[in-house]
């Protein structure tokens, strides 16, 4: 469902108001402290029920910019992995092959989104509490407020590292005094935010405003938070706690496809998910009233042919790895046929289909390439069968409506199965975990388990789904998995540009100039 963005239409004075986030950090006084005698103050604002939930709409709005997840974030977290090998080289492509620069726009642009969230974010949690309104609404409302805060600042620690903490609206602190945070502190303040969103936000909302944020969706991101720093048994009890119904019920759904489909959006496995709408609308890097609200970073997966970009190919080793073990009906794993369009006759009977390699125009590898070929390419978030598109993109930049899932209870269950792992080793809670996804897609259970299984099950299951870059980096496995690897990058350049620290993206330039010499580059750049 699309409730949050269609209300998004009606609250246009709402979003205007709330657009003064912070979009850098190098602004000046003078700049900021100039009004507007045509716009709604903060003073005028935050009055009533109505305000409230208009601010933590426009909170959420941020996720839809083209800038963020509706297409350049991609760039910033799939593109950079071991399974996604890059055509051409380009400022969008390059932090994949470790040769971004502190002055990329195109990584400038998600900095500045991310950041605009969490100014957004720290507006509702600075002024909500103030608002005369139902108690509990009014705590639901702060608890987005800190979950939105928390996501964006954990998507930035991980890509930025070294980045402040901000916590408070632009009008309330001296900007000439604010500093990097040393990681730990983040981490912290992420937990902190993580703590409050879930014991504020409601375990479900009503169907008006499906696709908020939930206790489920805090607790699952809070525990993701503690796998990342390694606490495993902080990270298994939360997710221990979704699993046990705590925060409400999540289950896999039957048919592993049924989570990249328009069709099926905010479903039973669903935690969080990126609300998108094919409302036929442009508007570069907008994310106001009237501003694409689809998605336009399918062309940047999709096969050959069937995109206006550039675009990739999946390495060779992603594939065979899905090929190496059979379901108990000696057939393919069907979750190959969603994620992959490759040049192979085989089939699966899975869920009451017969699956076979096929993508746009339901034209099989052979169809689409007359001529034959070996390459591997991107199919997962096309929903080619539903949308019916001939390309991956063809109503413009925001195209498609399929919401983009962020958090699925699958995860949560090998996640769960990781913190186990690492406390107790190959135990029957690992087993349990990781064995429900497997039996999902016809695999037969394992009897033990190795963390190159968890490894393993964590590429078949979510590739294409931003989390493979991220699971090498807290590995400590970048260097050792691409650096290493040149071949995984060789439609670009390479890895020859790496340099120790380029795991992480640079600080933008005019961010460190402008607050120097408070802020430091990372290292690398």
């Amino acid at each position: 469902m699309k409730n949050i963005l269609q209300i998004n239409k009606k609250i246009k004075i709402g979003v205007a108001l709330l657009s003064v986030g912070l979009l850098s950090l190098n602004c000046s006084d003078d700049i900021l402290n100039q009004t507007n005698p045509n716009s709604i103050t903060p003073s005028s604002f935050w009055q009533n029920e109505d305000d409230a939930n208009k601010g933590a709409f426009g909170a959420y709005t941020p996720f839809t910019n083209i800038w963020y997840y509706t297409r350049f974030e991609i760039f910033t977290s799939d593109y950079r992995d071991d399974v996604i090998n890059g055509y051409n080289t380009s400022e969008r492509t390059a932090v994949g092959y470790f040769s971004g620069t502190p002055d990329s726009n195109a990584t400038f642009w998600v900095w500045q989104a991310m950041f605009q969230g969490v100014a957004r974010a720290n507006e509702v949690i600075f002024n909500v509490p103030n608002i005369d309104m139902d108690p509990v609404l009014r705590d639901n409302i702060v608890g987005e407020g800190y979950f939105i805060r928390a996501f964006n600042y954990f998507n930035l620690l991980n890509s930025w590292r070294n980045v402040p903490i901000i916590t408070l609206p632009t009008s309330e602190y001296d900007l000439n005094e604010v500093v990097q945070a040393a990681p730990a502190e983040v981490w912290a303040q992420i937990e902190s935010d993580l703590q409050n969103a879930r014991d504020m936000l409601p375990n479900s909302w009503s169907a008006e405003y499906k696709g908020r944020a939930t206790a489920g969706a805090a607790a699952g991101i809070l525990g993701k938070a503690y796998l990342y720093q390694g606490k495993w048994a902080e990270a298994k009890a939360e997710f221990a706690n979704i699993m046990s119904g705590t925060y409400g019920t999540y289950q896999l759904m039957d048919d592993y496809a049924a989570n990249f489909t328009e069709e099926f959006e905010n479903n039973a496995e669903s935690l969080f998910e990126i609300q998108l709408v094919s409302d036929g609308n442009g508007g570069w890097g907008g994310d106001g009233a009237g501003r694409g609200k689809g998605s336009a970073y399918q062309p940047d997966l999709a096969p050959r042919g069937f995109t206006n970009q550039n675009g990739m190919r999946v390495n060779q080793w992603a594939y065979d790895l899905f090929t190496d073990e059979r379901t108990v009906n000696n057939e393919l794993d069907p979750r190959i046929y969603t994620t992959f369009f490759a040049n192979s006759d085989e089939t699966t009977d899975y869920e009451g289909k017969t699956l076979s390699f096929k993508t746009f125009g339901d034209k099989t590898y052979t169809e689409a390439y007359p001529d034959g070929g070996t390459e591997i390419w991107g199919n997962k978030w096309m929903d080619w069968e539903f949308s019916g598109r001939e390309q991956s993109l063809d109503g413009g930049w925001h195209g498609a409506g399929n919401n983009l899932r962020i958090l699925r209870y699958s995860d949560v269950l090998l996640m769960f199965a990781e913190a186990e792992y690492n406390l107790n080793g190959s135990s029957q809670e690992a087993l349990d975990a990781i064995n429900q996804v497997r039996a999902r897609v016809d695999m037969s259970p394992f009897t033990s388990i190795t963390m190159q299984d968890i490894e393993d099950e964590r590429v078949k299951e979510l590739t294409f789904e931003r989390t493979r870059y991220f699971d090498l980096l807290r590995w400590d496995r970048v260097v050792e998995r691409i650096v290493n690897n040149p071949d995984l990058k060789s439609e670009s350049a390479g890895t020859g540009a790496y340099k120790p620290g380029r795991e992480y993206i640079a600080i933008p330039q005019n961010d460190i100039d402008r607050n120097a010499p408070r802020w430091s580059q990372n290292e690398g750049y």
